[in-house]
């Protein structure tokens, strides 16, 4: 009776938000209307101080002015290709270790070094992701799971959060064309620092549990006691991060795999229906509407069998887990919330799930993976979505495409070697929050750097009109 109540308590405020927000714009819509008409009417105009509403309305909302110019600098062999691609290199080496696809220094660094306007960085920083996903995506696909007879991806954990990362992703691009760059940048610091901190704590406390079965493992081999030196070491497998590489065919769930695949296809045809109709007619509407309950389905499938115990998130071992419907709720809209952030910045979500997944509990090996898995899924579909709406140069995309492809795979093997000799996996979540602080300074500053010299060239700041597109 008290969830009965307290559901209807939420109802009843959503309800007058809603009634509120509605109220708000049809009061803000008929001051408009009205200003309108006397203007046309040739009314005679009266020198009056506009009330703070208008001048709110003014600042955030004039449907025939736009600050946004492309800005594609010619592809020219020189020193800002060498530079920029050192720092996509390494951006994509750490990134695809990380789990977080290194979308928050390729934006910097195609805006800063390479010359490009902040929209347009995004959308090669999308190409740039789904190169180092894919290439990390089918270097995990050969490797197993730490301690557990499983792949290193953990399909359920995707099909869970996958559907509702594509639906935010979609829902991110067309924000990415609305919102403007402060109202971005805003959003990109206070996101970015939580999770960065949240991620560094993480790595800090499996640090310590790393050091404290590092010196059990010592104090056995001291104590020459064969069974505990080994129960210790189970912990502690130096060679825990997926040494033992299998066929790929082997190691696929393909019930799974061909239902996202399925899911994506969809998606696709959605974007390219889209291409064919006029923006913002009803038509349009309608295909971006479709996808919700298409993605919604799919996780809805997975979250039910998760509640009933059909399916469980196998990679945590052991560990019983009680699945609520709030919990699972939640977690979807966590999904849906990091596809929103990654449309919008240029990122592929796994700056979200990726401290997401840690803390469910899910080895760092493992929640490096599947984050990226579910990246490399999402991060396509955007990039369709940027050429379709002609945010990219295809050069110097298929260019930086392919310096990440490359990195990623170097960043894969020498990450491996590294842990494998030291025994660290906490690396993995080190490596995790200071990419995303990193993105958070990087991105941070050159955000607030535009947003100052808007002010200071009184710039409009405020959205921009998606049917203008």
């Amino acid at each position: 009776m008290a969830q009965i109540g307290g559901g209807r308590r939420h109802m009843r405020a959503a309800v007058v938000i809603g009634l509120a927000c509605i109220l708000a714009s049809a009061l803000v819509s008929a001051d408009r209307r009205l200003m309108q008409h006397e203007q046309e009417a040739g009314a005679p105009t009266k020198h009056r101080k506009e009330s703070a509403l208008e001048r709110l309305i003014k600042f955030l909302w004039q449907p025939k002015v736009t600050a946004y110019v492309h800005v594609w600098p010619d592809m020219s062999f020189g020193w800002r290709i060498i530079l920029g691609s050192i720092i996509g290199f390494f951006g994509a080496a750490f990134g695809s270790v990380g789990g977080v696809g290194g979308g928050g220094i390729f934006v910097p660094m195609l805006t800063l070094i390479i010359g490009f306007d902040a929209k347009s960085s995004t959308a090669i920083s999308k190409c740039m992701i789904v190169g180092a996903a894919g290439s990390t995506v089918y270097y995990n696909l050969r490797l197993r799971h730490p301690t557990l007879p499983l792949p290193i991806i953990d399909y359920d954990l995707a099909l869970l959060f996958q559907p509702m990362l594509m639906l935010g992703i979609s829902i991110g691009v067309a924000f990415n064309v609305v919102f403007a760059d402060w109202m971005v940048t805003v959003l990109l610091i206070v996101i970015f620092m939580i999770t960065s901190t949240k991620a560094f704590l993480r790595g800090v406390e499996t640090w310590k549990k790393e050091s404290k079965t590092k010196k059990t493992v010592k104090a056995a081999k001291e104590n020459g006691s064969e069974e505990m030196e080994s129960g210790a070491r189970m912990k502690t497998d130096s060679k825990a991060f997926g040494d033992k590489a299998v066929s790929v065919l082997d190691n696929i769930y393909w019930k799974e795999l061909t239902i996202l695949i399925v899911l994506w296809v969809v998606f696709l045809a959605f974007q390219i229906a889209k291409n064919y109709t006029r923006t913002c007619s009803p038509l349009y509407w309608v295909f971006n509407l479709l996808q919700f309950p298409a993605a919604i389905g799919v996780s809805l499938y997975e979250a039910v069998s998760l509640y009933k115990g059909r399916r469980t998130i196998a990679s945590k071992g052991g560990e019983p887990t009680n699945w609520k419907i709030q919990k699972l709720v939640l977690h979807c809209f966590v999904g849906m919330i990091a596809g929103v952030v990654g449309g919008l910045l240029g990122l592929g979500g796994g700056f979200i799930l990726g401290p997401l997944f840690l803390e469910l509990g899910i080895p760092p090996q493992v929640a490096s993976a599947t984050a990226t898995f579910a990246m490399s899924f999402s991060s396509s579909m955007s990039v369709v979505e940027y050429y379709l709406l002609k945010r990219f140069p295809v050069p110097y995309a298929l260019y930086f495409f392919a310096v990440a492809t490359v990195a990623a795979l170097a960043g894969q093997h020498v990450a491996r070697k590294v842990i494998n000799f030291l025994g660290r996996v906490s690396l993995i979540i080190f490596i995790l929050a200071s990419t995303i602080f990193v993105s958070a300074i990087s991105l941070g500053g050159v955000g607030l750097s535009h947003m100052v010299h808007k002010i200071e060239t009184h710039t409009y700041m405020g959205f921009e009109n998606l049917c203008s597109y």
